[in-house]
């Protein structure tokens, strides 16, 4: 039984009126809200609380999690499209996958022994070896050689038109709205991560002579970022899980993919998202600051466990 004008129990009621059973929930706070109290957003509806909230942090030009709001939503995955376009072109005019640009940025755990025709030499492990070769021979450096900035320089490195293609295409589609949801700092800082990440996780778990090169771990992190952001605003994550899920499918399907950057690139998403996503209010940059710079540490600390082993 019931007393007059209350709820069954177990049935949910709103928050702000508590007499009024209902079955919507704020897709910010996810607590009930009764028609009175819906308000429409970009995804589902708010509650009063919410809303007053997020035109606070409008009129403050913060997004919800600390970010300046962007006034040109988008500028930085353009810029990193146009880097990436520019660095292809320049690939691509200086000889391909045998241009010594490929070969400097590309990223290699461990040095090998080049031919000038893109061949290698196995079983030869420093340079002054491969020099005396002499037959069209010269050493290319790896991470391993001191060569690490290959581990970000490859992210924005591609050789085939349908790579680059993809990964720009995705840029293009993912980008902005991260950039709107996070700020350009806090979004250029995701995918950075993404892309160590991704490059890390290639050093451990790729052949030591096989470059690897492409935005795909970043790309990969940033689809990892949007299933954090749709979590916590408690969207309806059906269709991203299904586009990333198609994804991973052709990760391991398509030949010469590089799953490891892949895996590596959506876990360093995922990681870095929820550290911007879920700071706390109070102290939200520190927070923050010191979350991504302890995953930072941590890949850091792991390039030089594995630049040990391979020297």
């Amino acid at each position: 039984m019931t007393t007059s004008g209350g709820s069954a129990p177990g049935v949910p009621t709103c928050y702000r009126h508590p007499e009024r059973e209902t079955y919507i929930s704020c897709q910010r706070c996810g607590r009930a809200i009764c028609p009175d109290c819906m308000n429409d957003a970009a995804v589902g509806f708010q509650c009063p609380d919410c809303l007053a909230e997020g035109r606070k942090q409008t009129r403050s030009g913060r997004t919800a999690y600390g970010g300046l709001r962007p006034s040109r939503p988008g500028i930085v995955s353009m810029t990193l499209i146009g880097i990436n376009a520019v660095v292809w072109l320049a690939i691509v005019a200086s000889g391909g996958a045998s241009s010594r640009l490929f070969e400097l940025i590309g990223l290699l755990p461990e040095g090998r022994c080049q031919t000038d025709n893109g061949g290698w030499f196995p079983g030869i492990g420093d340079a002054s070896t491969c020099d005396a070769i002499n037959r069209g021979a010269h050493w290319v450096n790896g991470v391993a050689d001191g060569a690490v900035w290959q581990l970000l320089t490859s992210t924005f490195s591609h050789i085939e038109v349908w790579h680059i293609g993809f990964n720009m295409l995705a840029l293009w589609v993912l980008g902005p709205q991260l950039e709107i949801a996070l700020g350009r700092a806090r979004f250029l800082v995701l995918y950075l991560g993404s892309s160590l990440a991704g490059s890390v996780c290639v050093l451990w778990l790729s052949s030591e002579n096989q470059v690897t090169l492409g935005a795909s771990g970043a790309i990969f992190g940033l689809m990892g970022a949007l299933l954090v952001i749709a979590r916590k605003v408690h969207a309806d994550m059906s269709g991203l899980l299904g586009w990333i899920g198609a994804n991973a499918l052709l990760t391991f399907i398509v030949p010469n993919v590089s799953w490891q950057g892949h895996v590596g690139g959506f876990v360093g998403g995922l990681l870095i998202a929820g550290i911007l996503v879920y700071a706390p209010k109070a102290r939200r940059t520190l927070v923050q600051s010191a979350g991504v710079a302890a995953v930072v540490v941590a890949l850091l600390a792991a390039t030089a466990v594995r630049m040990a082993m391979l020297g």
